[in-house]
């Protein structure tokens, strides 16, 4: 805040503002619009500046995918089983005789993180504030012993009755900002179609750790579909998110 208040503006990975209700929680392919809401915070705040903030790297990878299901089918229900690497607790995170050989079924906050955030970032942005999306949205994080790349197991309840193919079709067409010639940009999702992909170490580079990659989609039982995404989370999840946001701002605004 106390940049935003020297009038400079903050595009923040932070965690710590991301859920006011006048800072604009961001995933510049998913919410652009959401930039809007800085006028409001400078009104209410009494500053120049701002700040931006986008969300947990979980989180960023979730909504990448669901964004494209949303805006064809809609979305009536998600449920969403995280494995994530242990870079995304930091360096002191996890003690490596408690993950070696081990899987830790609880992150601290995490799992209330990716359903609040994923509700904000696929609301809609009206007059005055945020309306959160209505779906239902349940999630399990769980660390695994891997160094780089969140994998996540996602469940969707689609409005309309849909077939795997066209879900494949829409996430594969999905590319919002491939005209404003971003230099950290890559194309969103990367579909996978070999039987066991996507894998951490084989997938979590594409698009220079910027894109997500998805693959395994097929029916559900219970859901309507089910797939699995893949996303680097010290790239995508984390610096290249607050940068790719300060990159599309300055396109759109200045």
């Amino acid at each position: 805040p106390e940049f935003a208040r020297r009038d400079k503006l903050v595009f923040s990975n932070a965690s710590a503002m991301r859920m006011e209700e006048d800072v604009p929680l961001v995933v510049p392919e998913v919410n652009p619009e959401h930039f809007q809401v800085l006028e409001i915070q400078r009104e209410n705040r009494g500053w120049d500046g701002g700040i931006v903030t986008n969300p947990n790297c979980s989180t960023i990878c979730a909504v990448m995918t669901l964004k494209p299901i949303m805006d064809k089918f809609g979305v009536e229900m998600v449920n969403i089983t995280t494995m994530q690497a242990v870079s995304g607790a930091g360096y002191w995170g996890v003690p490596s005789m408690a993950i070696l050989d081990n899987i830790i079924p609880y992150i601290k906050n995490e799992e209330e993180k990716m359903e609040n955030e994923s509700l904000k970032i696929l609301g809609d942005l009206r007059e005055d504030g945020f309306q959160y999306a209505n779906f239902k949205i349940g999630v399990s994080c769980n660390r695994v012993p891997v160094i780089d790349g969140h994998l996540e197991s996602i469940f969707v309840k689609t409005l309309e009755d849909v077939e795997p193919q066209d879900i494949l079709e829409v996430m594969d067409k999905f590319d919002p900002l491939k005209d404003y010639n971003l230099p950290t940009y890559a194309k969103p999702i990367v579909i996978k179609r070999e039987i066991d992909r996507p894998q951490p170490r084989l997938d979590r580079d594409n698009g220079r750790g910027m894109s997500i990659t998805v693959g395994r989609i097929r029916r559900d039982n219970i859901f309507t579909v089910k797939y699995t995404a893949l996303e680097h989370n010290t790239i995508r999840g984390a610096a290249g998110a607050s940068i790719l946001n300060a990159e599309l701002y300055i396109k759109k605004y200045f």
